[in-house]
């Protein structure tokens, strides 16, 4: 472990798993593992690769970083112990934790703080690329799988991993950290690298903490002997599956002991209209059409019972990559029932009665994503907006021509 030469930055706390500063400038990867304490894949993974990225002579270029995240619940084996740590990323929250508000602070509001004053501090001392990645597992059975918001830079560097990416969690979930980072612009990722206690999970992650450093520049492939092993792995692993796919449900749990998921569903399982998903207050829910079941709850403790998605195909991600680039989203101020939110003009505000011709497909192509209001109004937001495309222009994974940003 390198120490970062800047006192702000303490890499012998527990905190850290591991800090590489190499000689020759280069991106700055940043990975998080344990955000919720019964997933510890990513911390097992992060640590195998620190050793051996210690026991090395590689050549780095740029720095990186592994953090553990929820320390309190990461001893105990436990999602969360007063507060999901992944839910209360928001703005709003963050500005009054910092400013105080003459209360007690919860477990993970004060990991949260913590927390962000150390992403604070590399993002001053580091300038990047920058590209944070969070490792998660699920608690059923699953191929690994990215989520990302729906960012462009997102898109494009996501697609170089062997297996699927989903798009549109940040339209379904308040307040996940990566959604956070993502509004401040810079390219990050969330890998779900299988279920809880398997130890392909592990492996999984490691696999694709190689190909990221690789992908980055923090690391030339040359070096990896091993490379085509790793992406041969996730390939496997994946099933061959590397399509997008789009969240069009999510099922919330208000009463987690009154929720009982059907026994044996796996992620990315087709199911057909009428198929008994759950059991929730002793009645079945029934999926309402033909979908695919993703991230089905096989646990004690989850805000979501269940999501169900769809494949998208790819000319919808080419027009929608050339709809925002050609910056189409900037005249929807003009259409009827769509006015800006704030004066900073990074919201819409949708007057669903008076709009009701503009679905949410509509919006999505143009990168915006909602958050339901009421009943006549949601307000929507657009990653393309605030992602900071300049800074990963020159990265040779940006300049490529792929269909997906064509």
């Amino acid at each position: 472990m390198i120490e970062a030469p800047n006192p702000k930055i303490d890499v012998k706390t527990k905190r850290f798993i591991g800090h590489i500063r190499g000689k020759h400038p280069g991106p700055t990867l940043i990975f998080f593992g344990g955000i919720h304490g019964n997933e510890k894949s990513g911390v097992t993974a992060l640590e195998n690769v620190f050793k051996e990225l210690e026991n090395n002579a590689f050549t780095y270029h740029g720095s990186i970083y592994g953090l553990k995240g929820n320390l309190p619940a990461l001893l105990k084996g436990k999602r969360f112990l007063e507060k999901d740590l992944n839910r209360i990323w928001t703005k709003s929250n963050i500005n009054g934790l910092k400013e105080g508000k003459n209360r007690d602070l919860l477990i993970e509001e004060k990991e949260l703080l913590e927390i962000h004053g150390l992403i604070q501090d590399i993002l001053e001392l580091e300038k990047g690329p920058f590209y944070f990645i969070d490792y998660h597992t699920t608690s059923s059975k699953t191929l690994p799988f990215i989520t990302i918001n729906d960012a462009l830079i997102n898109r494009r560097f996501s697609k170089l991993f062997p297996v699927p990416i989903i798009l549109g969690i940040e339209e379904y979930l308040e307040g996940p950290l990566l959604s956070y980072i993502n509004e401040r612009g810079y390219v990050s990722l969330g890998f779900e690298s299988g279920q809880h206690t398997e130890e392909m999970a592990i492996k999984n992650s490691i696999a694709f903490t190689w190909l990221a450093m690789v992908f980055s520049g923090f690391l030339h492939k040359g070096d990896i002997k091993d490379f085509q092993k790793y992406y041969g792995q996730l390939q496997k692993s994946a099933e061959n599956n590397s399509n997008f796919y789009e969240i069009v449900y999510r099922h919330p749990i208000d009463d987690i002991d009154g929720f009982k998921m059907m026994e044996g569903f796996r992620s990315f399982e087709e199911v057909i209209q009428g198929t008994p998903l759950a059991i929730e207050k002793d009645e079945f829910i029934l999926a309402e059409k033909d979908a695919i079941i993703f991230m089905p709850l096989y646990q004690e403790q989850g805000e979501e019972g269940f999501f169900l998605i769809r494949k998208l195909p790819i000319w919808v991600l080419a027009l929608s990559a050339f709809l925002r680039r050609t910056k189409f989203g900037s005249l929807l101020q003009v259409l009827p029932g769509v006015s800006w939110a704030n004066k900073e003009k990074e919201l819409l505000l949708v007057n669903t009665k008076i709009a009701q011709f503009f679905t949410k497909p509509f919006f999505h192509l143009l990168g915006y994503r909602n958050r339901v209001l009421d009943k006549t109004y949601f307000i929507m937001n657009n990653r393309e907006l605030t992602a900071r495309n300049e800074m990963y222009r020159k990265t040779w994974w940006y300049r490529i021509t792929i269909w997906m940003s064509s």
